[in-house]
């Protein structure tokens, strides 16, 4: 769920590719496969690689959250044929049948993905997805711009007077909340309504001390040194580490979100068997490795794990393990509609009150 700065530098050859395509992101005819996936979070050579391996015809397109992808399926939109929701919003799809069962038999690269992200709590058959990429949710911070005896380790220091306008949070209702609730020793996939509740009112409480709720910016502003402290994933940490080798990473004590993000495919997809030869292909070492090495998200799959350099693969925030995630990590669940109902309540609740 996340995930990297959707940056729109594409070539005049790649624009006029998407300006071919429909409402749902490609032609309707032709040996094509239309995949809609997060702002960079694929290698591009990878999309040219599958061509010349399969010749069919790639059309890319890219959203910045689960909620804009659902919101466009659920509006109407057609013509997608891959599409790489996060675990939560899987499970929504399935429950309001908006996925085809996949075809496993013309997938036979998934039998390299890690088996403990198999038969997962949103897709418990595995009749719906295939693992792309997944990581965990921590603190980014400027040790140059925070105290040095600060403990980061702690949901805590989001709520600290000290930093504050100096923090930066999600700008969407399931993470906030859920940091909210984890700070409260609650689940993340509660469906009590008072527990809800009083999220929001910590929310509120911490509204003022906020610089902004963001996605996407998230990446200048830390990498540019104009916060001290934010909240995002690890694979986007070691991006912006690239570019700021001061920022460190905290997981904090009180537990985490764990993501899973998986390839699917929207029911009635025009060219299901070119889906799976795109999964199938997304699948195979040589493309999960580029993958993994131009996004610094964690593989599922296991051949790649054993081409990484040890001091990747052997990264317990990139790579944890099972102690560590039954200890300290919960993926989010789908949750019922009518919480759902409350979440987005909950959400313009806090996005007008005072701050």
């Amino acid at each position: 769920m996340k995930k990297k700065l959707f940056v729109l530098l594409l070539s005049a050859a790649f624009l006029l590719s998407l300006a071919a395509c429909g409402e749902g992101g490609g032609p309707s005819g032709g040996n094509v496969v239309n995949v809609y996936n997060w702002g960079e979070y694929i290698d591009m050579s990878v999309l040219d690689d599958f061509e010349e391996a399969t010749g069919i015809h790639v059309n890319y397109q890219t959203y910045d959250s689960n909620e804009a992808l659902y919101g466009k399926l659920a509006g109407g939109a057609t013509g997608y044929d891959v599409i790489i929701p996060s675990d939560y919003m899987i499970g929504q799809m399935i429950d309001e049948n908006m996925l085809e069962p996949l075809d496993f038999d013309a997938i036979p690269n998934f039998s390299d993905v890690d088996p403990a992200l198999l038969n997962p709590e949103y897709d418990p058959e595995n009749r719906y997805s295939v693992p792309y990429m997944f990581g965990i949710l921590g603190i980014i911070y400027n040790p140059e711009l925070v105290d040095e005896q600060e403990d980061m380790e702690t949901w805590d220091v989001l709520w600290s007077e000290k930093y504050a306008h100096d923090i930066l949070v999600f700008d969407n209702s399931r993470d906030t909340v859920g940091i909210a609730l984890k700070k409260l020793g609650y689940s993340y996939n509660t469906t009590d309504p008072g527990q809800l509740e009083q999220a929001l009112h910590l929310l509120q409480q911490q509204k003022p001390l906020l610089q902004g709720y963001f996605m996407d910016k998230i990446f200048e502003k830390m990498e540019g040194d104009n916060c001290a402290i934010g909240v995002y994933y690890y694979g986007d940490y070691l991006t912006m580490a690239e570019n700021n080798p001061v920022l460190e990473f905290a997981i904090p004590r009180e537990g985490t979100n764990r993501y899973v993000d998986a390839m699917c495919v929207p029911k009635g997809c025009e060219h299901k068997e070119n889906a799976m030869a795109f999964i199938n292909f997304m699948c195979s070492t040589e493309a999960g490795l580029k993958n993994c090495e131009e996004t610094w998200y964690s593989s599922p799959l296991l051949t790649v794990r054993d081409e990484l350099d040890e001091e990747v693969s052997q990264d317990p925030n990139a790579y944890p393990d099972t102690e560590f995630m039954e200890a300290n990590c919960e993926t989010y669940a789908c949750l019922p509609p009518a919480t759902r109902l409350l979440y987005n309540d909950l959400w313009v609740r806090l996005i007008n009150s005072p701050g």
